[in-house]
């Protein structure tokens, strides 16, 4: 008989049928006549109920039937006499496929706190917490893709080694193929790269956006979403060293085209979340953040609001509020900055735009004023900043000057400002972190906690 996964028997009403599961058992309690096991096997958080007669099956042979362990089961199903469920198995046959100590496994107890289950990251997703943000990290990244595919964007695969540096932060993880021990070296005494696998110095990507600009050029609508990476020696609940992006890239959109698509974007992902994900979201709401539910559902309410950076500085530095980190014209906000005017001034979502230039990128697109970018950044309750984004420079005199301004090696950008001098168009883009997405979705505050193994500063063990 095929197994039928739980999620969908617990909706089932063939009563009296003949059902087999597979999954882990989750707790054993009961009597010399009557054991409760409870069973799930990942398709929900919800576990199935299966009723064992003790003395039918003996209780020699439901010894190795423990809290971790593997176990087959055959069974009628029918309507749950007790609270906690509607429906329940009443075992017929009962396999156990692996075992688990019950003196060394470690989630034998519940109870474990999220900084014990980051040194167990391979036994974690058996976790009711792991569990649900797992389920939801998967319909996250579906709602993705089915947003973009109906909105005829196309997906486009950029590189993960790269030889440029999107960002220009220098922060990047080199990828080579030369013996550490005998490094070629150059006579002036530098590490010589053309004898390495690519002939050139080459890094794993902080970015897909500028490849994917490229495909903007040809396709008109792209979006890119993969991994990507930054040798930050960080520690905070913010930061990873291995992530995820969401990157769109469209032609012919301006400034206000890519802020309608952001709001759109965010606002479609956290409704398909509250439809498609109720289960998890309320076992998180009701486990670790009370307002998770009532945040979400703020997003998709609101519009959000549209003010420029100077306008945004103007507000914070009035507000008589004592900050962490000083504020005025030119400094990068803060967390603290951006969810004040999120949680405190606005009571909405808030996206910033045009921003100094120079504390954004090269690529961005240069307003009259000679100070200030079309850059934008979304900004969420709780979060901070969620999306980052501009309008990119097209103008190749322009791009070409402010490259050189930045001493940008214009030998490993060639590519991209050639995109500017055969057929350039206005076009714009943004990047939505999706570990920070699933953040906001899960109410985690570690980010350390929505990837399943997180890579950080001396952590890559599993």
């Amino acid at each position: 008989m095929k197994r039928i996964k739980i999620k969908e028997l617990l909706q089932s009403k063939e009563f009296n049928k003949e059902f087999v599961i597979e999954g882990w058992v989750r707790t054993r309690r009961g009597n010399k006549n009557v054991n409760f096991i409870a069973i799930n096997d990942g398709s929900t958080i919800n576990n199935m109920q299966v009723v064992v007669d003790v003395p039918v099956f003996g209780e020699e042979s439901l010894k190795n039937i423990t809290t971790g362990a593997c176990v087959k089961v055959k069974g009628l199903l029918v309507n749950s006499q007790g609270q906690g469920q509607t429906v329940e198995i009443h075992a017929k046959e009962i396999l156990v496929y692996g075992t688990a100590d019950t003196e060394t496994f470690p989630l034998q107890k519940k109870g474990h706190t999220l900084e014990f289950l980051r040194t167990i990251a391979h036994l974690r997703p058996r976790t009711n917490t792991f569990g649900a943000i797992l389920r939801i990290r998967h319909n996250m990244a579906f709602a993705i893709h089915k947003y973009f595919n109906d909105k005829g964007f196309c997906y486009v695969h950029t590189p993960i080694i790269t030889g440029s540096d999107c960002e220009g932060a220098g922060q990047m993880f080199r990828v080579s193929t030369l013996d550490f021990n005998n490094l070629p070296k150059t006579e002036d005494g530098k590490i010589d790269f053309s004898q390495d696998f690519f002939g050139k110095e080459t890094n794993l990507t902080v970015s897909g956006q500028l490849e994917g600009e490229l495909a903007a050029m040809a396709l008109s609508e792209i979006y890119t979403f993969g991994p990507t990476f930054r040798a930050e020696n960080s520690n905070t609940p913010r930061h990873l060293a291995e992530f995820w992006m969401i990157e769109p890239e469209m032609a012919f959109y301006d400034l206000e085209d890519n802020m309608n698509l952001a709001q759109d974007f965010v606002q479609y992902l956290v409704k398909y979340a509250l439809e498609n994900c109720k289960d998890d979201l309320e076992f998180l709401n009701n486990m670790y953040d009370k307002e998770l539910i009532s945040r979400l559902e703020f997003v998709v309410n609101n519009d959000f609001k549209r003010l420029t950076y100077t306008e945004a500085v103007d507000i914070l530095v009035k507000s008589g509020e004592k900050f962490e980190y000083p504020v005025s014209w030119g400094t990068d906000l803060q967390s603290e900055h951006e969810r004040y005017l999120v949680e405190k001034h606005f009571n909405k979502p808030v996206i910033l735009i045009d921003y100094p230039k120079e504390i954004k990128a090269f690529y961005m697109k240069q307003n009259p004023d000679g100070k200030t970018v079309r850059a934008m950044d979304v900004l969420f309750p709780k979060i901070g900043e969620i999306i980052g984004g501009s309008q990119r420079e097209e103008d190749f005199n322009k791009l070409n000057d402010r490259i050189k301004e930045l001493n940008i090696p214009t030998k490993d950008m060639w590519w991209y400002i050639d995109t500017r001098k055969f057929g350039a168009a206005p076009h714009s883009g943004f990047g939505l972190g999706f570990e920070r997405l699933i953040l906001f979705v899960t109410g985690m505050a570690n980010i350390r906690d929505v990837i399943p193994f997180p890579r950080t500063p001396k952590n890559a063990e599993f």
